[in-house]
């Protein structure tokens, strides 16, 4: 990712975000963190097929940037609505990222995530109730068990949603890709939507815990049909992945304009 996208404000307005951080957004986040993680756990307890956890998983992800003062621009709806069934893939670049994700894709989705996340309080436990995967990279075999309930979650017509970079980005730039997102699409044999999150990283970087608000924006690429593609092409794939996203964060594209910062 260009750092055309990393465009925090200069000092001393950085001290103000911090206060003001620490003071407002901060705490309503992790108190509205509480009361929808709750709320989607008790929920969960009929709610089977995650329909109303989804629902309030949307609710907190608007709640949480109408909290970080961060209005979010979506360009490619219209794909989104195309192509309901695919593998979803973005950069990763802050715990904002999230939010993001679950505030734009209009649709119930699974998301692939580290295991790491599953031992947050309320949002652990939402992931865990509703369903989503956990995958675990440092264990071979527990990947391959992941990687096979994510499949058979998109044949049963389940999106899904991946983080190709594995983790959050230290810097703001695009990391190297991990294949998982590549493999499911092409044995499913469903598209690959590239995704670039814009913003994201400026709002609430890897290093910090304050919020620097400011406009975010997920721009959605053109999906990458993978009928007839074979596993052997799995690190093809991933390569083109990872170009297309690189493109969408290209200065001029539409996403550029929008997470322009005073």
């Amino acid at each position: 990712m260009s750092s055309t996208f990393r465009t925090r404000p200069p000092e001393p307005l950085p001290r103000l975000y911090r206060w003001r951080s620490n003071l407002l957004h901060a705490p309503l986040f992790f108190t509205f963190t509480a009361l929808c993680g709750t709320l989607s756990l008790l929920v969960s307890v009929f709610d089977r097929k995650g329909r109303l956890q989804h629902r309030i998983a949307r609710f907190w992800a608007r709640g949480c940037l109408a909290i970080s003062a961060s209005p979010l621009t979506v360009h490619g709806a219209e794909i989104l609505r195309r192509h309901p069934i695919a593998v979803y893939a973005a950069n990763h670049t802050s715990y904002m990222d999230t939010p993001v994700i679950f505030a734009a894709l209009p649709f119930q989705f699974r998301i692939l995530a580290k295991t790491e996340l599953w031992t947050l309080p309320f949002i652990g436990w939402h992931l865990n109730r509703s369903g989503q995967i956990a995958i675990n990279t440092d264990n071979p075999r527990a990947t391959l068990s992941s990687l096979g309930r994510a499949a058979k979650a998109l044949r049963d017509g389940m999106p899904l949603f991946v983080f190709p970079e594995g983790g959050r980005t230290p810097d703001g730039s695009l990391q190297p890709f991990l294949s998982g997102a590549a493999y499911l699409a092409i044995r499913a044999q469903v598209p690959l939507v590239p995704i670039a999150l814009c913003g994201v990283y400026d709002l609430l970087p890897i290093h910090t815990r304050h919020f620097y608000p400011g406009p975010v924006a997920l721009i959605v690429g053109e999906p990458i049909p993978t009928t007839g593609m074979t596993i052997r092409q799995t690190d093809e794939l991933t390569h083109r992945l990872r170009a297309a996203i690189q493109e969408l964060h290209a200065p001029g594209s539409a996403a550029a304009y929008a997470v322009t910062r005073p």
